[in-house]
């Protein structure tokens, strides 16, 4: 019995095939929307984590200052020092690196070609921390580090605005007022998880930044790296009792540092991303409910045009349950068939809209089942109302009906 109404349902959606269109086209939107927004947004959630993540792994950034700014207009927070590296290398366990940051900004040069770019004087611990390998080349010597040697490693973005193809390993060129050779390559990383070019940096040993652009033995942030092994928490706190101590800090005095979890950073943001991500979905599922009115709405019209055809099955012998079924069917089957087309559509949508936003295209089966079913769900609600009205309907007035 039960295929006989579906062949029944299909010949009927065939007869009327725009209106039976027009009537899933909310539906078709919704689902579709649905998926589409709740797909990019997974998307965009995976790009923001693997761009925070190219900062490293276990990472603790250190700052003076309290937050990205010292705030107010009171003193300057004092900068760290080396020292304070050596301590922390030393007293506190589960440290894989540390590395000093001093930085500033300059135009490089080199013959008819010049880039504004920024300064990184560091050491090699810079580059275990970030898992950032070189693509050519080698890292700075513990002569070159020790005496603040004039050489540098380069992002990709320097060897394509200044060397243009050539082997940029080897050669020189000018930033500021000092020259530099190039001793590597970093691996080109793209953008970082704040927008920043990654690959826009010249490298140099922190003591050359430090002599010759800054004027001073200042380290504006420090780089934890933290062991896999180890929980990031309880280094954080060692960390900055640490440092309070070594600040000379009084046991009620807030810290005059920040110490940043990449980490929380990202579990934060992702978390933000998750949140807009399901406002958007359930924006979009609002359609669906429109959809499923829409449904409703040309049932009680179909109802209406076939009422003869009602009463001629209940008179020759149909139960009001198999009508009831019948149009049942039918609804369901409207709003499938738009749960199918609307899937098709953000299938498409989002292999060609993800791309174009830069995020990765991430496929989830368990959305497009979910919208799936809550699109059959819609045609069951909304059918239930027109379908009962059709099985109630009394035979001989059915009959009786122009």
């Amino acid at each position: 019995m039960f295929g006989t109404t579906l062949i029944l349902a299909l010949r009927e959606i065939r007869r009327h095939i725009l209106r039976s269109f027009l009537t899933i086209l909310g539906i078709v939107i919704g689902v579709a929307a649905v998926i589409t927004m709740v797909t990019l947004g997974n998307g965009a959630t995976a790009a923001v984590k693997e761009q925070i993540s190219s900062l490293g792994s276990n990472i603790l950034m250190v700052r003076p200052g309290q937050g990205f700014g010292r705030g107010g207009g009171g003193e300057s927070p004092p900068p760290f020092k080396m020292e304070d590296l050596d301590a922390i290398r030393e007293q506190i366990g589960g440290v894989r690196a540390v590395a000093g940051q001093a930085q500033a900004t300059g135009v490089a040069v080199r013959n008819a070609q010049n880039w504004s770019t920024s300064i990184n004087g560091t050491s090699n611990d810079y580059f275990t921390a970030q898992n950032w390998a070189l693509s050519s080349g080698r890292l700075f010597s513990a002569a070159e580090e020790q005496a603040g040697k004039s050489v540098c490693i380069i992002g990709t973005t320097i060897v394509s605005n200044l060397f243009q193809g050539d082997n940029p390993v080897g050669q020189r060129f000018r930033i500021k007022d000092v020259s530099c050779e190039v001793i590597g390559v970093l691996q080109s990383r793209g953008q970082g998880g704040f927008g920043n070019d990654q690959d826009d940096v010249v490298v140099m040993p922190i003591k050359a930044v430090q002599r010759r652009f800054s004027g001073n033995r200042d380290i504006r942030a420090i780089m934890v790296s933290v062991d896999d092994g180890y929980d990031t928490a309880s280094v954080q706190n060692a960390l900055s009792g640490l440092l309070r101590e070594r600040r000379k800090l009084a046991p009620a005095a807030p810290d005059d540092f920040n110490v940043l979890d990449t980490k929380q950073i990202s579990d934060a943001v992702s978390g933000s991303t998750k949140v807009l991500t399901g406002l958007l979905g359930a924006v979009a599922a609002v359609s669906l409910i429109v959809g499923g009115i829409g449904i409703m709405n040309i049932m009680l019209v179909s109802v209406t045009e076939r009422t003869r055809e009602i009463g001629i099955r209940l008179a020759i012998g149909a139960l009001g349950h198999e009508v009831l079924l019948q149009f049942l069917v039918e609804a369901v089957v409207l709003a499938c068939l738009g749960g199918v087309i609307g899937i098709l559509i953000a299938f498409v949508t989002t292999v060609f809209a993800a791309p174009a936003l830069g995020v990765p295209f991430m496929f989830d089966p368990f959305i497009n089942i979910v919208a799936f079913v809550f699109s059959a769900v819609i045609g069951v609600v909304f059918g239930y109302f027109p379908a009962r009205r059709a099985a109630a309907l009394n035979p001989i007035e059915a009959l009786r009906h122009e």
